[in-house]
């Protein structure tokens, strides 16, 4: 007999970055034995937003990049499970940016292709259009400059378009959409 999946393969994170440290866990979370500290992180490929527990005797700080896939890991005991961004920390919205940057940063031939790649989400409006900053004006730059060759990095995009620190941008989107302030989803997942 076939078994057929519901909905969607679930997709997982294999390394995210700290966005907050608490040594002594979360008011009113009861972890098992063993546990150290919580986290709270952000995915490195899809932004998830996340909490889990530390091991024992291992010390973390903000934008520390861990392995949270599925083989063994070192730092972390075990995943929580997803938040919302509303329930992260004030100290874990203050470095989220940061830390949100470095993975843009470190990922960049992936936004530069967005650049390259994007298209109309209506016939209305384009995707380009959801990048904070972005009116019709960047829009048309972007599409004509892309027409005569693709551009390959954030500089030449920003040369090219007279684009003002795209790195920045993408940021700012990002966190829009972590917040829910976004009908549209360009590069995270829906809680």
């Amino acid at each position: 007999m076939e078994r057929r999946s519901k909905g969607p393969p679930q997709i997982y994170e294999e390394y995210a970055y700290v966005i907050d440290y608490l040594p002594y866990g979360k008011p009113g979370l009861r972890l098992r034995r063993g546990a150290g500290a919580v986290v709270q992180l952000v995915g490195e490929e899809y932004f998830t937003l996340l909490e889990a527990v530390v091991k024992e005797g291992v010390m973390l700080k903000p934008s520390d990049r861990v392995y949270i896939g599925k083989d063994s890991r070192k730092e972390i005991l075990y995943i929580l499970g997803r938040t919302r961004y509303e329930d992260l920390t004030a100290n874990a919205k203050i470095e989220l940016e940061n830390v949100i940057e470095k993975i843009v940063l470190n990922r960049e031939a992936f936004f530069v292709n967005f650049f390259n790649t994007a298209k109309p989400i209506t016939p209305r409006m384009h995707a380009l259009e959801l990048i904070p900053g972005i009116g019709k004006k960047y829009m048309w730059k972007i599409i004509d400059e892309r027409e005569k060759k693709p551009f390959e990095s954030f500089q030449d995009l920003q040369k090219r378009a007279n684009l003002p620190n795209p790195a920045k941008l993408i940021v700012k989107r990002i966190i829009e959409e972590l917040s829910g302030e976004s009908k549209y989803r360009l590069f995270t997942r829906a809680s």
